[in-house]
C-alpha cells in the first residue's frame, strides 16, 4: 500500500523514530565522508569545499526537501563536469555555476518537470542503480593498490561485523559499530601500514562563512558559466529523482519529486555562497540511510550536523579512521543496492527490460556519467516500443465485389509503411473499404501514407471508403 507523505505528517518526520533516525544520520555521514574527499579531488578543489557543499545542502534539503530520508550532497556525477570550468577559470567561476545550478534546478521544480520521470522504464531504473553499484565497487579498489595484507584483513573484518553483528545486536548500527571498533583497534595495536582518512587528505577546516564568489557581474562571466551550470542542473535532476523514485518503491511512499527539485535548487544557490560545489541526491548513502533506519528529516539532520563536528571539532579523530571501515561500508552499499534479481532471475522480468537495463549500465561504465547512461537506457526503450507499437494486424474480407481492410493497431511513423505494402493496389475488387475503427492515427506520417493508400486506389478505378473511429461513419 503506497503512502503519501504530506504537509499534515511534518510533524511525525521529527517526533518518531528519533533513536534510529540519528543512528541512522550517524552511519550515513560515514559513507559521505570519503566520498565528499574524493568529489572534491575530481572536480580538483580543495576538501573543504565538498564538505562544506555536502553540510550546507543537507542542511537545507532537511527542510525544504520532498523526499525525507534521502541523503543529497556533493556528487561524483557532477564533480566530473567542473574540473574543465576549475581549470579554465578557477575555483571562484565554480562557486559562481553553483549559484546559477541552483536558480535552474529551482525553476525547473516551479515548472513541474518531476512529472518527465514518468517517462523513465523501470528497466532504466534498474540499470542505472547496477551501474551506480559497479562504480562504487570499481572506485574503492584504488584503495587496494599497493595495500598489504592488513588492509584486506580488516576490510573482511568490517563485513563481517556488518553482517553478523545484527543478528545479536541491533541496538546500534552495525556499519557505525564496525568504524568505532576498528579505529581503535588500529589506533590500539599501532598499525603504522594502515592508510587513514589523515593520509589521504588533511582536511584543516573551519565553519563555512558566507561568501560573494568573487567573479565580474558581466554577460561574458554568465555565458562562461551557464553551460557548465545547464549540464549540472540536468545531471542533478535526473540523479536526484531517480534516487527518489528508489526510495519511493523502497518505503511504499510517494514523494512531491517536484517540491525536491525547488529544494535541490535553493540548497545549490545557498552551498554556491557558502564555499561549496553543487550537489544532488546520493544514491548509496540515500540507500544506507533508509536501510538503518532513517526514513524521515531528523537522519539528515543529524548527517549534516555530525559531519559538520567531525571535521571542525573532531578533525583529529576523524584522522584516525582507517579507510579500510569505510571501504567495507561502501562494498556493503554495492550489494545493497545491486539488483540480483535482474542478474540470477532474469526470466523474471521481460525480456525488453533486461535489454535496456543492459545497455544502461554499458553506457554508464563507458562514460562515468550516469545521466548519458539514463538517456541512452531511455531513448532504447522509446525505440523497443516504437518498434512492438507498429506491428499492425490487417484482416482482409472479401463481400461481393467490395473489399474490406480491417486495420488493428496504432498508426504512426514506424508503421505507415505497412499501410501501403499491406493493401493491395491491383486487387479486382470494385470498391475498397478501410476500417480504422480499432486503430488510431498518432501523427501526419501516418497521415500521408493513408491518403496515398486511398489515392492510389481512386487512380486505380476503385471507389474507396475509410471508416475512421472519431467519426463512427465511412467517408470517401
Amino acid at each position: 500500500m503506497t503512502t503519501i507523505i504530506s504537509q499534515s505528517s511534518w510533524r511525525e518526520q521529527w517526533t518518531t523514530g528519533i533513536r534510529a533516525n540519528v543512528l541512522a544520520g550517524m552511519t550515513a555521514t560515514l559513507a559521505l565522508i570519503p566520498d565528499s574527499l574524493a568529489f572534491s579531488f575530481m572536480a580538483g578543489v580543495p576538501a573543504t569545499v565538498g564538505i562544506y557543499a555536502t553540510v550546507c545542502i543537507l542542511l537545507v534539503i532537511t527542510f525544504l526537501g520532498g523526499r525525507p530520508g534521502m541523503i543529497s550532497a556533493s556528487a561524483g556525477s557532477m564533480a566530473v563536469l567542473m574540473l574543465a570550468l576549475v581549470n579554465e577559470h578557477g575555483i571562484q567561476y565554480l562557486f559562481a555555476a553553483t549559484v546559477l545550478t541552483g536558480v535552474l534546478q529551482f525553476l525547473m521544480g516551479v515548472f513541474k518537470l518531476g512529472k518527465l520521470m514518468k517517462f523513465v522504464p523501470h528497466g532504466v531504473l534498474t540499470g542505472f542503480v547496477n551501474a551506480l553499484a559497479i562504480l562504487i565497487f570499481m572506485s574503492q579498489l584504488r584503495y587496494f593498490s599497493g595495500a598489504s595484507w592488513t588492509m584486506y584483513a580488516l576490510v573482511a573484518v568490517t563485513l563481517a561485523i556488518i553482517y553478523v553483528l545484527p543478528r545479536y545486536f541491533k541496538a546500534i548500527p552495525s556499519p557505525l559499530v564496525a568504524v568505532v571498533l576498528l579505529t581503535f583497534a588500529v589506533w590500539a595495536m599501532g598499525m603504522g601500514d594502515v592508510s587513514r582518512i589523515g593520509d589521504i587528505a588533511k582536511i584543516d577546516a573551519s565553519l563555512p562563512a558566507f561568501l560573494l564568489p568573487d567573479v565580474p557581474f558581466t554577460w561574458e562571466t554568465f555565458m562562461i558559466i551557464l553551460p557548465y551550470a545547464l549540464s549540472l542542473a540536468i545531471v542533478g535532476y535526473t540523479e536526484t529523482l531517480l534516487t527518489q523514485n528508489l526510495l519511493d518503491e523502497m518505503t511504499g511512499e510517494k514523494t512531491d519529486k517536484n517540491k525536491e527539485m525547488r529544494g535541490q535548487g535553493i540548497a545549490n544557490f545557498i552551498a554556491g555562497f557558502f564555499g561549496g560545489m553543487a550537489g544532488c541526491a546520493l544514491v548509496a548513502e540515500s540507500v544506507l540511510n533508509v536501510k538503518m533506519g532513517g526514513r524521515n528529516r531528523l537522519s539528515t539532520l543529524v548527517a549534516a550536523v555530525f559531519l559538520l563536528l567531525l571535521v571542525v571539532v573532531f578533525g583529529s579523530l576523524l584522522d584516525l579512521v582507517p579507510m579500510a571501515a569505510l571501504v567495507g561500508i561502501m562494498l556493503m552499499v554495492c550489494v545493497a543496492i545491486f539488483d540480483w534479481k535482474s542478474v540470477f532471475r532474469p526470466r523474471s522480468v521481460p525480456a525488453s527490460d533486461t535489454v535496456v537495463m543492459i545497455v544502461t549500465v554499458g553506457a554508464v561504465i563507458l562514460t562515468h556519467d550516469l545521466a548519458i547512461g539514463v538517456l541512452v537506457g531511455v531513448l532504447i526503450s522509446f525505440v523497443w516500443f516504437a518498434v512492438k507499437a507498429s506491428k499492425l494486424q490487417v484482416h482482409s474480407e472479401w463481400n461481393g465485389s467490395r473489399r474490406t481492410y480491417r486495420i488493428q493497431g496504432q498508426l504512426f511513423f514506424g508503421s505507415a509503411a505497412e499501410i501501403q505494402e499491406r493493401i493491395e493496389y491491383g486487387c479486382k475488387a470494385e470498391e475498397v473499404h478501410i476500417d480504422l475503427t480499432e486503430s488510431k492515427v498518432w501523427d501526419h506520417t501516418a497521415e500521408l501514407a493513408l491518403s496515398k493508400t486511398v489515392e492510389r486506389l481512386e487512380n486505380a478505378g476503385k471507389r474507396v471508403v475509410v471508416w475512421k473511429p472519431e467519426a463512427q461513419s465511412p467517408t470517401g
